[in-house]
Parts: C-alpha cells; sequence; structure tokens
C-alpha cells in the first residue's frame, strides 16, 4: 500500500454556521467548497489549507455516526483521510495482515472510492479512511462508480 497523502481532515460540530462564521472573523478563511452529503448524514463546509482539507461536519440526521459520535464525545476531531494509490489493494493487504476492517467494501460519494478501517480503538483512538480518485462536489453523492 502507499499512501500518497493527507487528503482531509474532518472536525464534527453542532452548529456549522456558528463555525465557518468564527474561521471568517477569526482567521479570514471562507470554505472552498460546501456541501451536503445526503447518504452520510452531514452536512460540510471544507477549507484547503495547502494540499489537505480540513473539514467541519454537521449532522443532518439523529441517527447519523456524526450525531452519534457528537452525543458520546462531543465536539472535535472526528477522522483523518489518507490518498492511496489503490484502495482495493490497500483493504486487500491489511486483510493479509489480519486487520478487522469497519467497511468490508468501498463506499462512494462525489467521486472517490472510501472506506474506513480498523476499528479506532485499534489507531490510537484515531477514526482511519482510506480514499482513492478526485473530489468533484458536482457529482451524485450517490453515484457508484467514479
Amino acid at each position: 500500500m502507499r499512501i500518497e497523502k493527507i487528503d482531509h481532515i474532518c472536525f464534527v460540530v453542532r452548529d456549522l454556521e456558528k463555525t465557518k462564521r468564527i474561521y471568517r472573523d477569526n482567521f479570514d478563511l471562507l470554505p472552498d467548497l460546501e456541501y451536503v452529503a445526503e447518504s452520510e448524514h452531514i452536512k460540510v463546509a471544507r477549507y484547503y489549507i495547502g494540499e489537505v482539507a480540513v473539514e467541519f461536519m454537521e449532522a443532518t440526521s439523529p441517527e447519523s455516526d456524526v450525531a452519534r459520535f457528537i452525543e458520546k464525545k462531543g465536539e472535535g476531531f472526528f477522522l483523518i483521510s489518507y490518498k492511496v494509490d489503490n484502495l482495493d489493494a490497500a483493504m486487500d493487504e491489511l486483510r493479509s495482515k489480519g486487520a478487522k476492517l469497519i467497511d468490508e467494501k468501498p463506499r462512494y460519494l462525489f467521486g472517490n472510492r472510501y472506506a474506513f478501517v480498523q476499528k479506532p480503538q485499534e489507531l490510537g483512538g484515531v477514526l482511519t479512511e482510506l480514499l482513492y480518485g478526485e473530489f468533484d462536489a458536482s457529482r451524485s453523492d450517490e453515484e457508484q462508480e467514479p
């Protein structure tokens, strides 16, 4: 497996508009992109800081993973996403090393294929995502193959 770079880091918040306002007023930052991913039940503001995106996400449903996370742990760091050169091969390699994957097959969102790997408690408390593809918010979040 070849990890090419950190693609994005996500933080969960209760009030995305408040967070965007603070980042605008204090740091003169405006989101480079905003989107809603219906399949994941999230609303997101994405900021590119160099090559790495920083995302703030708010749950759009109380049943979402984000809402459950906030209820259990509060706002804050949620996940790190590593871009890989071949997602299927990376998942196979992790399986061959005995890793128990959260996702047995890739998910799809906005032109990306991605998978959550190993439980966070096995990785120092960090939810870790492997990602392949180019993010394209003009694509449907329900499209399957990038």
